[in-house]
């Protein structure tokens, strides 16, 4: 089997294996942060712009999977 093939099964099973990844960290910072919020009502904005931070450092670690995924894909 030469390097496109790997390259062909490869890179689609690993950008879902980024997207589920991703899809569990999102909804776990999710449920913690409204569990926080339920038991801190006062600190909700300080718990929010915390959530929003992490929420955008796990979508940018998938957007740079999906990228790697193009300029490989490129290589086929």
């Amino acid at each position: 089997m030469d390097y496109k093939t790997m390259l062909a099964f490869a890179l689609p099973l690993g950008l879902g294996i980024a997207a589920f990844g991703s899809a569990i960290a999102l909804g776990k910072a999710v449920a913690s942060a409204m569990d926080a919020t339920g038991r801190q009502p006062e600190a909700a904005m300080k718990i929010l712009i915390n959530m929003a931070t992490g929420c955008a450092f796990i979508e940018a670690i998938t957007i740079y999977a999906l990228v790697f995924g193009f300029v490989l894909s490129g290589k086929l």
